[in-house]
């Protein structure tokens, strides 16, 4: 059972040693502040941020003073030297993005690796996340899952990338914006099985949020529906590659060229650890080719 500090009133909130907090920050309801991250904030030199007048807004919500410094994709590299520089004084720094969690699809993960490199710790402050919120109320139990945050912006290599994903293992998780969710959804529809679900995570904590589970040919068609649904920022989850029934023709063509030069347990070993396929299923499949042959 955890249990906190005995003194925990009184107690620091940062290490001794001058750190670099990445600290995450509610998607939209303020409530979803940590005390951690609150007492953090307070208590560093400086905030670095993607949009100073974005964290300012938050910052003033709960009294916080601190000092804002810009770090966003187009600075992330000399406002990590700043951040470096500034560690380098004895100073304590955080990272915070626009919402959710820094350095996942935002600006951060250069700063990150430039800190550590330079010899400085990383503490991370964890909290709210679009990726894990649309997860736990998706109603997918897949078991595992994969992100993949923004897909490509034009349809071509849009499609292209989905189509590498398709036999993933498990949920597909994607972030789209509003002026491309339509044709995503037309996309997804096009590129995976018919009996995938899909659940589209819109506006997570905020006024208009909303959360809908659905078959993924149906996605174009909700959209459409309703002019509002288009608004906002979005978390798409597509469900697992079905269980294929037999091997997939990759397999069986790998087997059959394995089986002209090798025994057949040692090609089914060796096409299982080309193919992914069942160990079992290839060496059951090779007696039967072999048998055929």
């Amino acid at each position: 059972m955890l249990s906190a500090p005995s003194d925990a009133s009184s107690a620091s909130p940062l290490s001794k040693t001058s750190s670099f907090y990445v600290v995450a920050t509610p998607l939209g309801n303020l409530q979803d502040m940590s005390l951690r991250a609150l007492a953090v904030l307070r208590a560093v030199d400086a905030v670095a941020c993607e949009d100073t007048r974005h964290s300012q807004r938050l910052l003033d919500a709960f009294g916080i003073k601190t000092r804002l410094v810009a770090l966003h994709e187009h600075n992330e590299q000399a406002a990590a030297g700043l951040v470096i520089r500034m560690l380098e004084e004895g100073k304590q720094v955080a990272l915070i993005t626009d919402a959710g969690t820094p350095a996942v699809s935002d600006p951060g993960a250069r700063a990150v690796a430039r800190v550590q490199d330079a010899g400085f710790p990383v503490v991370p402050v964890p909290g709210a996340s679009a990726v894990i919120t649309a997860l736990s109320a998706s109603g997918l139990a897949d078991g595992h899952f994969h992100f993949h945050g923004f897909l490509p912006t034009k349809s071509a290599a849009r499609r292209a990338s989905l189509e590498g994903l398709r036999s993933v293992p498990g949920t597909l998780v994607f972030y789209e914006a509003p002026h491309r969710i339509a044709e995503t959804l037309d996309d997804l529809a096009a590129v995976f099985e018919p009996v995938r679900e899909l659940v589209v995570a819109r506006e997570l904590t905020k006024m208009f949020e909303q959360i809908v589970r659905m078959p993924i040919t149906e996605g174009p068609a909700w959209l459409a529906a309703d002019p509002n649904r288009a608004r906002g920022e979005f978390v798409l989850l597509v469900s697992a590659a079905p269980v294929a029934e037999g091997l997939s023709p990759e397999a069986e063509r790998v087997l059959g060229l394995l089986l002209a030069e090798l025994p057949v347990k040692q090609a089914a070993k060796l096409a299982a650890a080309i193919t992914g396929e069942s160990k079992n299923a290839l060496y059951e499949r090779a007696l039967a080719m072999r048998d055929e042959g």
